[in-house]
């Protein structure tokens, strides 16, 4: 009773500084989808031209996460994970000086390269620290910034954006990098160096079926989620006629069903991880598909909201543990090449849900496309559950 209580005490702290950083990446991630007005104006651009600094992000987060991974593995993982979040301080004050619109793109693509790696081979340390049976909680844990981020430093940066400018916002998360690396430094132990990675070896062990399916999985969730989640305001302004403090609200709203869905998620993952992923995404499936029929009205918006918000993040632990079982040779590279994924299905869902209303169907379809996606993901799991 002793010892576990310990080994609880002694991981807090690490798990809490991999929770600043994860909260440094997610704001640096999401805070440009409310400053596109700002930083449209603010450079001369156009809204969609804007737009493309948050594609370009997620572009550079695939191609980045499996080379950074590889890179870093050589050094001790104290010093990969405060590297990474010196990178993220780079990009943002690179991103926050910026004199134009290519400056701030080169920004974003500087910033983008720490996300693939920082997850990765922090997934790997926060399931040194605790027993086998609670690595799906401290890797839920570590998720946890991100999805605080979605609480706090989202909406804050929107605020700074729309009172002091969007340089500002992101001058505040060149702080939040800084906190971050120094929360590191004290909380972390030190390792080893490890050895050069062989990436030949590495690359191999993703090339299994299991590998395959937990990434085409975890791409057509995060579809699913960011069909709806793209297109969050103008979903709450057609179908419930709402307004834009109503639209702050249901955000904010989304923030805590992410923050609690994640936390949730890392107890059904750690009760079962097969079971508990094909349970959280059938729930994301059913929630998205119900949203055209709650969102018709204020509370209905709030309720259903908040409901697939929960479900949502509740799939992360699961599907990252899982990446990580299935590249066990290689375990951090399979940890990143997951995020690699999470962010290719940003890509496909923007992309559907943008489909979908180009198509004329309705905002009201965009949901339904959004659930029906997330019905693949889950029926490929189904498929990886009938593969030795």
């Amino acid at each position: 009773m002793h010892r576990t209580a310990h080994a609880s005490t002694s991981s807090a702290l690490p798990l809490l500084a991999l929770g600043l950083g994860s909260f440094g990446i997610g704001t640096t991630e999401f805070a440009p989808m409310g400053l596109l007005p700002a930083i449209a104006e603010g450079t001369g651009t156009s809204i969609p031209a804007a737009g493309q600094l948050v594609t370009a992000y997620a572009i550079g987060v695939m191609v980045s996460a499996p080379v950074m991974t590889l890179f870093m593995s050589r050094f001790d993982r104290k010093a990969a994970l405060m590297a990474m979040m010196a990178v993220l301080v780079l990009g943002n004050l690179v991103s926050a000086l910026a004199p134009g619109y290519w400056t701030l793109l080169v920004g974003r693509l500087i910033t983008s390269m720490c996300q693939g790696a920082f997850f990765g081979i922090g997934a790997v340390v926060a399931t040194s620290l605790v027993p086998k049976e609670r690595q799906a909680s401290a890797v839920a844990t570590m998720f946890m910034g991100l999805s605080i981020a979605n609480i706090g430093g989202v909406p804050a940066s929107a605020w700074l954006g729309a009172h002091v400018g969007w340089r500002m916002a992101f001058g505040a998360a060149v702080v939040i990098g800084l906190f971050a690396i120094a929360a590191l430094a004290l909380a972390l132990p030190k390792e080893a160096p490890g050895p050069r990675p062989n990436a030949k070896a590495e690359l191999r062990a993703l090339l299994t079926p299991q590998m395959a399916i937990t990434l085409i999985a975890t791409v057509l969730f995060a579809g699913g989620f960011f069909a709806v989640y793209t297109y969050v305001a103008p979903l709450l302004h057609t179908l419930a006629g709402a307004n834009d403090s109503f639209v702050v609200l249901v955000l904010v709203l989304i923030g805590l069903g992410l923050t609690f869905g994640n936390w949730f998620g890392g107890r059904l993952a750690d009760w079962s991880l097969d079971k508990g992923a094909r349970i959280a995404m059938l729930a994301l499936a059913l929630s998205s598909l119900l949203l055209p029929l709650l969102a018709t009205s204020g509370p209905g918006a709030m309720i259903g909201f908040v409901i697939w918000a929960i479900t949502a993040f509740a799939c992360v632990p699961a599907l990252q543990i899982r990446a990580m079982q299935a590249a066990a040779a290689a375990p951090s590279l399979g940890a990143a090449f997951n995020i690699a994924a999470f962010n290719l299905g940003n890509a496909v869902g923007a992309g559907a849900g943008g489909a979908v209303i180009g198509w004329d169907m309705g905002y009201a379809a965009v949901p339904v496309a959004g659930g029906l996606i997330v019905l693949l993901g889950l029926a490929s799991l189904w498929v990886r559950r009938a593969t030795p």
